[in-house]
């Protein structure tokens, strides 16, 4: 049996883009091929880790440096880190990229429009109004990435196609196993997505 190999992949985008939606949805997927999973996720650290800072430019860096801190540890010891963090400042992923080592950064790519539809708080619109400062995207800026190892669009894309997308590129660049099938060749992600479609239409998912 290959041993695992760890890695973080970095989910970052605006608020409500699909970060944590996508890490959810891959998390049972990996565990279920064996691997070691661990989910990071901006709004749970912040309620404990980061939970005495706020939302200046630099108690936004001090929470990714030490999400970095924590990632860097968990991929040093064979662990797949799924990291869900807005992370707005290009020079802190570039950071993080730097010292993790092991880095996928996945682009979670959303129109104006499409996340203001899903916002059922109302934060995109309050923060328009001038209600919420320093708020990613209206108030405060986002950097996006230059060169992500993987862009999605969730305002185009089915959850299942994104999540498809960061399978593929973990699976191709050797930090996940490929699906075996019964003959020991293995499935693609494309006949991984044909099969799921098929059992739900079943019934069975």
């Amino acid at each position: 049996m290959t041993s695992q190999k760890g890695v973080t992949v970095w989910f970052t985008g605006l608020s409500g883009a699909g970060k944590t939606a996508i890490a959810r949805y891959l998390e049972p997927i990996l565990r279920e091929r064996g691997l070691k999973v661990e989910r990071l996720d901006g709004d749970v650290v912040r309620q404990s880790l980061t939970r005495d800072l706020g939302f200046s430019k630099e108690d936004r860096d001090k929470n990714i440096e030490r999400v970095t801190f924590v990632a860097k540890l968990l991929t040093r010891n064979d662990v797949l880190v799924l990291l869900s963090f807005i992370s707005p400042y290009r020079v802190m992923r570039d950071h993080a990229r730097d010292e993790i080592g092991n880095f996928v950064e996945v682009y979670c790519y959303c129109t104006l429009e499409a996340l203001m539809e899903r916002d059922v708080k109302g934060l995109y619109k309050k923060a328009i109004a001038g209600e919420i400062p320093n708020f990613t995207g209206i108030s405060d800026p986002y950097e996006e990435p230059l060169n992500p190892e993987v862009r999605i669009d969730s305002s185009t894309e089915t959850l299942e196609e994104s999540a498809a997308k960061v399978l593929a590129y973990l699976e191709e660049h050797g930090y996940v196993p490929p699906v075996p099938k019964l003959d020991g060749s293995t499935y693609t992600v494309e006949e991984e997505q044909l099969i799921e479609e098929r059992l739900g239409a079943l019934g069975y998912l």
